[in-house]
């Protein structure tokens, strides 16, 4: 093929920079129009226009045989093209093209990218085109919204028709029904994150795209008034969706002209600069991006209430005689095609109690896999029904704990129920919460999905088929008397976000009601109660203090009392951390409640101190892995002899016989010894140091491993009694899901073994960007330093946005007046840190000192 180029160079540069400039500046009027009069039509087909008349004239220009056609597809082809969207194009030719028309085409699709257009370009002849949508739905999908541009109309018309001819309808919306699935898969099954891609999440713009391929496919129209008209959707229904639609496009609109770019995800970063461009302001309780996103939230969930609906009643047009007659259940409800169906669309106006017993249905009977979309109408309009009488009936209470004490489906039931707003109205308070953002740097759901997370957490330990995930849990949670007094809890465990004050406490309220009025028994409800009321308790302990202190341990078992409370906090509590964000939890959190859990437990079973922490039986179960790895009796005796009660009480058993496999026979040694490992709970990198004790030791580790790019997601320091120091970290690679920790821990043992060795200067961290999240939700950082119940060594907790190097700077503030640093509790949550310091030196005594050491935190913390 010739390099040579179709048109004359100057031609070329004098036709990119008219088009550019073209384009620019009638993107400009159009952009200038919308916020004159913001109208979706006019710039999302006057886009299109202004798009189509640049590449007709580039067609023309380049002289393309007339027998090749240029086609819109997709988007484009449907005349919805948004500021910044790609344009998706075919170029349809009627037989393979040869070395003149390739090189062309070549050069035709490069000066389209060269004069600004981001586009998405084929090359087929129809025959392949035909044989590609056979065996891609998406390009099936793109094709079916070709529009002809330029070029040959008789080869475009008659490859339409063989494309419809091809297109099998009812196979297109299985498939577009799996397609759906999948995409809600990848995005959680939920559109309430909270930072949403307009686009692609649940309840967004794909959402209606998906009903608007299916009912082209099928011929019955391409406006929502089409499908009334064919009786799939009401009229009210219609202009509803057209509704939703205009405020998703007007979203993605704003979107790109705020970012200037194909952005669809609303990340924090643009969300108060929508809210503005929508008119929404900061009210008194609440900024103005979360009046937005709330009203997102409620478009969202009419888009899937929507979709859901008319799938169903696409599912009856493609499938009409898949199913049997109707088979009738009770005098309210019959099953039709798998799904319950009302018999009569006004029974819950005669029998508003069926607004419960439908879920408890779909509960009871497995045949059922869903609701027909005139029982989804009728709850919805029915949902008003449910008032203070509705709330104050026995009955309906009764159903309501039904519904929770099933064996099945109270996950997905509570879910529909809040979908569909019945959740909202039978519990006022959940009203409040629904679509309600956090932004505490941790939690990636509103505070309805989280509870309903958190519930849905609770539940999979009653599974025996999700045991082999936490065993221990499956074990207590199916063993646990009336569980379904733990799902209550975690319902009402956040309930009270946001109201200001104490959420726990006036959760504790609202719980209590509930469980009076539903007639529990009076333990059941003081247990509820006390789970609400205490919810953080169990976690703040287990990361924020130290579990090798029997004070700690007795405190705590002080407040639990008994051994059903303890479970069912720790049931609780493990749900709810799991139930904030995938980046919160880790197995070291998990090891961290289970040692609580467990030392609790023996305490509370009559144990001694000392058989409460654990010490006797460590060293034992330390000492038979030892033997298991050949190593003889007594082998161990001279390292632990250096160490003290607390080493064994912070250590877990295969620790300790790592240590003493590593270290046994260098109890003196007078060169450093680190040694590095795959971390044995979860994920991340052990890591051993054992050196004389230098000054500014921590510092140094902090420094390095920060260099390296690791955060320390655990940190155990100890002095043996001959003065060395025995460090342990588990160290992370936030910037590397994939991290091969494998392949760096021979690097990192050599490099800070000679770092040791050398004594030269301390590393300092590598500096990164602060994340997002930090960025637009600035934290307050907090420092406390205060003296322990013994008065023999000090506090330090602090809490503060995270950053690189943060604990390298309380490390080196620390260094530099002389405090001695004994343990270091790290606790990453999200985008924040809570961590904890046992710390001692001869100033603490003194006011003026802890004044100074927390103000030289705080700064160094401030962001």
């Amino acid at each position: 093929m010739s390099d040579t180029p179709i048109l004359d160079p100057e031609l070329t540069r004098e036709l990119i920079q008219r088009h550019k400039a073209h384009l620019r500046s009638g993107g400009e009027a159009l952009k200038a129009a919308y916020e004159a009069r913001p109208l979706t039509d006019p710039i999302l087909k006057g886009r299109s226009r202004l798009v189509d008349g640049v590449l007709l004239e580039l067609w023309k220009t380049f002289q393309l045989p007339p027998s090749a056609a240029l086609v819109a597809v997709g988007g484009y082809g449907r005349e919805e093209l948004y500021p910044c969207s790609d344009v998706d194009l075919l170029f349809l030719l009627e037989s393979p093209p040869d070395e003149a028309l390739s090189e062309k085409l070549t050069q035709l699709i490069g000066l389209i990218w060269d004069i600004g257009l981001d586009i998405g370009h084929s090359v087929r002849t129809a025959e392949e085109c035909l044989e590609e949508a056979g065996r891609d739905i998406t390009v099936m999908t793109n094709l079916l919204e070709a529009r002809l541009l330029g070029g040959n109309a008789p080869l475009f018309h008659r490859f339409t028709r063989e494309l419809r001819d091809q297109l099998h309808v009812a196979q297109f919306f299985k498939a577009k029904q799996l397609e759906q699935e999948q995409r809600y898969t990848r995005h959680n099954d939920t559109p309430y994150a909270l930072e949403p891609n307009c686009k692609e999440s649940p309840g967004g713009l794909r959402d209606l795209q998906i009903l608007g391929w299916i009912s082209r496919a099928a011929g019955f129209g391409t406006h929502w008034r089409d499908l009334a008209h064919h009786g799939l959707i009401t009229e009210d229904e219609a202009t509803e969706l057209r509704e939703q639609e205009r405020f998703l496009q007007h979203t993605r609109i704003r979107l790109h002209h705020i970012t200037r770019r194909r952005e669809d995800r609303l990340l924090f970063d643009h969300q108060e600069k929508l809210a503005k461009t929508f008119g929404y302001g900061a009210t008194e309780a609440r900024r103005g991006s979360e009046v937005f996103m709330q009203e997102y939230y409620r478009t969202a969930k009419k888009v899937t209430q929507l979709n859901t609906i008319l799938l169903l009643n696409f599912a009856a047009e493609f499938f009409p005689n898949r199913y049997p007659a109707a088979i009738v259940i009770n005098d309210r409800f019959q099953c039709v095609r798998e799904l319950l169906d009302v018999r009569d669309e006004q029974v819950f106006e005669r029998h508003p109690g069926a607004l419960l017993e439908c879920f408890l249905l779909l509960q009871q009977r497995s045949e059922l896999k869903g609701m027909t979309a005139r029982t989804l109408r009728a709850l919805w309009r029915g949902r008003k029904l449910i008032n203070a009488e509705f709330r104050h009936n026995p009955e309906n209470r009764a159903l309501f704990l039904r519904i929770l004490q099933q064996k099945r489906g109270v996950v997905h039931e509570m879910r529909r129920m809040n979908q569909y707003g019945i959740l909202s109205f039978y519990l006022p308070a959940w009203r409040r919460i629904v679509g309600q953002m956090q932004h505490d740097l941790f939690h990636v759901y509103t505070v309805d999905q989280h509870i309903l997370q958190v519930l849905r957490n609770v539940r999979r330990f009653m599974v025996a088929e999700h045991a082999h995930e936490y065993p221990l849990l499956t074990r207590l949670a199916t063993n646990f008397e009336k569980p379904w007094v733990l799902y209550i809890a975690a319902i009402f465990h956040d309930i009270a976000k946001g109201r200001g004050g104490d959420h726990s406490h006036l959760g504790m309220r609202d719980a209590r009601d509930f469980c009076e009025a539903h007639g529990l028994e009076e333990t059941d409800t003081a247990l509820v109660e006390w789970l609400v009321q205490n919810h953080l308790s169990m976690s703040n302990v287990a990361q924020k203090q130290d579990l090798s202190d029997l004070d700690v341990i007795q405190r705590f078992a002080g407040v639990v009392k008994d051994e059903r409370h303890l479970t069912a906090l720790y049931i609780l509590t493990h749900a709810d951390i799991r139930g904030t964000s995938p980046k919160v939890w880790n197995g070291w959190k998990g090891k961290l409640l289970e040692d609580l859990f467990f030392a609790t437990q023996r305490l509370l079973r009559g144990a001694t101190p000392q058989q409460a922490l654990g010490t006797p039986m460590r060293q034992d179960d330390a000492r038979n892995l030892l033997r298991f790895y050949g190593l003889r009796p007594g082998t161990e005796d001279g390292l632990w002899a250096q160490l003290d009660t607390v080493y064994f009480m912070r250590h877990d058993p295969e620790e300790i016989a790592w240590h003493a496999r590593m270290l046994y026979y260098r109890v003196e040694s007078l060169e450093p010894v680190v040694r590095a490992r795959l971390s044995h709970v979860g994920e991340g990198l052990q890591v051993m140091v054992y050196t004389q004790d230098q000054r500014d030791l921590f510092v140094r580790l902090c420094g390095f491993f920060g260099r390296m790019g690791f955060t320390i997601a655990d940190a155990k320091i100890h002095t043996t009694r001959h003065g060395y120091a025995l460090d342990s970290f588990v160290l992370l690679d936030p910037g590397n899901e994939d991290a091969h920790y494998r392949d760096i821990i021979n690097l990192l043992e050599h490099d800070l073994t000679e770092k040791l060795k050398q004594q030269g200067p301390i590393d300092q961290p590598a500096s990164g960007r602060l994340s997002r999240e930090v960025k637009h939700f600035p934290f307050v950082p907090e420092v406390s330093i205060r003296p322990d119940e013994r008065g023999q060594h000090y506090i330090m907790s602090v809490t503060a946005a995270d950053r690189p190097g943060l604990l390298f700077g309380i490390a080196k503030t620390l260094a530099q007046h002389g405090i001695n640093l004994h343990t270091a509790k790290i606790a990453t949550l999200g985008e924040r840190v809570e961590d904890t310091f046992l710390i001692s030196g001869p100033g603490l005594s003194q006011d003026a000192v802890i004044l100074k050491v927390e103000s030289e935190l705080l700064e160094q913390l401030a962001i």
